[in-house]
């Protein structure tokens, strides 16, 4: 098997093209809708949608628990030597994991509209653009949960090809998209949610075609006791991406109180940089976990090190792009995303400065969760995970205004992620280093 005797270098980078173009791709949705939206609707657009962004952090949350969960208890059995097609009762509790799950999240967003976004923090002025921006994309609204379930398991299946294809077509509709019905066709933040909904359709109906090619393997299977297995692995990648939400909507609130509408203006395009940062992360996880979970159920320890250290390269080279990036041209941001206002140029600069340095750390800490869940570590993976995502990181959102004033909100996520990646390294390297005889436990 490729994963398992292949040279790991050019099937590492073969995997990452294909993950980052699929995250890549997928961080493009939200950031060309909130880019069209701010130059059609000005700072209004951009503020009523970063309202709406945890949303996303939510449904794409909930289809990592099920998709990575899954697919990596699918290669680890695969690895071990025992993928007699039992490895496929992974697969059947996963998609049934998934209905259900898109199931809840639907019967939300209809039920509870407009006290979810609310809470969010999209306020009176607000909810109206928030809303009208969620109306075409509520009736497809479980399809953005269903296509992280089946890339997950598209790359563990031997085909991330078409997982990025998938999601390529649907993105480049976006964006064709969204500039044709926000602006010739007048539809405005409509037309926004209008483009993304088509969009997440297009991506669904391209991974459906792997079952029907003979790479596929995936069958349904009678179930067994899956669901937990599943949910403890994926869950710490799950909660990596709803913590964005959780962070969105603490941030939101904190801002309106202590900093006002200009400054939630200004963390609309901070967000949308974060995600695509966060994405870049991702994408290196995505790319090592079908290797590292297949080499550990194989206890090929050395195989999983060559993997780990291009991994680490690459998050080294996505955290000081971003770094460099977010340090030299911070109105660039702002002008991608809105029509801005002289106050919003005045204050957006020491803000996005701010919180970009986080950015060095954020790379690595999103990665290890990734390495953790493969090497079967879920403990570590939680820890990292829950901790960036909502022990430290909301102690800090809520404390540092309160002690330093208003501008210290902005220090919560750099602090969070030095304080995160001092446990990420030892941990790291504490497992690494046990890794010989770890696939025995399989």
């Amino acid at each position: 098997m490729e994963l398992l005797n292949g040279k790991i270098k050019p099937i590492y980078f073969k995997y990452l093209s294909a993950s980052f173009g699929t995250a890549l791709i997928a961080s493009v949705y939200s950031i060309v809708d909130v880019a069209m939206v701010g130059q059609y609707q000005g700072p209004e657009g951009t503020a009523a949608l970063a309202g709406v962004a945890p949303l996303w952090n939510i449904i794409y949350s909930l289809g990592l628990l099920v998709g990575i969960g899954g697919s990596v208890l699918f290669s680890a059995r695969r690895g071990s030597g025992r993928g007699d097609g039992s490895e496929n009762q992974y697969f059947t509790a996963a998609a049934i994991g998934a209905v259900i799950l898109a199931a809840l999240a639907w019967a939300g967003i209809w039920c509870f509209e407009g006290p979810i976004l609310t809470f969010f923090g999209a306020d009176e002025s607000l909810l109206a653009l928030a809303q009208r921006y969620m109306q075409p994309i509520k009736p497809v609204f479980p399809l953005f949960l269903l296509n992280q379930l089946l890339a997950g398991f598209l790359r563990n299946d031997g085909n991330p090809g078409l997982a990025t294809m998938s999601v390529l077509a649907g993105g480049i509709f976006n964006v064709f998209g969204d500039y044709f019905f926000v602006f010739p066709c007048d539809m405005g933040v409509y037309g926004a949610g209008l483009a993304t909904a088509i969009g997440s359709g297009i991506s669904f109906l391209v991974m459906l075609i792997h079952f029907v090619s003979r790479k596929n393997t995936l069958r349904l299977e009678r179930l067994g006791e899956k669901l937990r297995a599943i949910s403890v692995t994926g869950f710490s990648t799950f909660f990596v991406d709803v913590a964005m939400g959780i962070l969105t909507v603490l941030f939101n609130r904190q801002i309106m109180r202590w900093l006002g509408s200009d400054a939630m203006a200004v963390y609309g395009p901070i967000i949308q940089i974060s995600t695509f940062a966060q994405c870049c992360a991702y994408s290196v996880g995505q790319a090592s976990q079908p290797i590292i979970s297949m080499n550990y159920g194989a206890a090929k320890a050395g195989r999983i090190r060559q993997t780990l250290r291009l991994a680490l390269y690459t998050v080294a080279f996505f955290s000081i792009f971003w770094t460099a990036l977010s340090l030299a041209c911070p109105n660039f941001y702002i002008r991608i995303f809105m029509s801005p206002t002289p106050a919003i140029l005045a204050i957006a600069p020491a803000i996005i400065r701010t919180y970009a340095l986080s950015f060095p750390l954020l790379p690595l800490n999103i990665f290890s969760t990734y390495y953790f869940q493969a090497i079967m570590k879920p403990g570590a993976a939680f820890v990292v995970s829950v901790a960036r995502g909502l022990v430290v990181s909301g102690v800090l959102i809520l404390a540092l205004p309160a002690v330093l004033g208003a501008n210290a909100l902005w220090l919560a996520m750099p602090i969070t992620e030095l304080l995160v990646a001092i446990y990420t390294v030892a941990a790291m390297k504490k497992y690494t280093k046990t890794l010989p005889a770890a696939g025995d436990r399989l």
